[in-house]
């Protein structure tokens, strides 16, 4: 069983930045692929960026050029830089973790408003 957290989100104004953590515990860390996905109310859940085991990532279109997925081994844990936020990048982010199942944690808040 994986389980993972969330941290970092915030309130931050439009053109700001913030950099989400989600640490992991209870699984072999390295061999996982990492994504962050978020959620609007009233809205399914929408993939937003992936780091698979060996660095390769992917991101939505409206997340290239503004966000960076990247881990850290090491320390169990992955990343979400996020920079130029928007309005429209308001949702709660949630870290995944992908082998043979899929493992979400609890969610964090982004709020990018004026």
């Amino acid at each position: 069983q994986v389980h993972l957290v969330e941290s970092g989100g915030g309130l931050v104004q439009p053109g700001g930045s913030l950099r989400l953590s989600c640490a992991a515990s209870g699984g072999i860390f390295s061999i996982y692929a990492m994504a962050w996905h978020r959620q609007t109310p009233g809205k399914q859940r929408e993939f937003v960026a992936v780091i698979t085991s060996g660095g390769i990532t992917n991101y939505v279109d409206s997340a290239k050029g503004r966000f960076t997925i990247s881990r850290d081994n090491a320390k169990n844990t992955v990343y979400l830089q996020m920079i130029s936020l928007k309005p429209e990048d308001t949702a709660v982010y949630y870290c995944a973790a992908h082998d043979s199942m899929t493992y979400w944690g609890q969610g964090t808040q982004v709020s990018v408003s004026s």
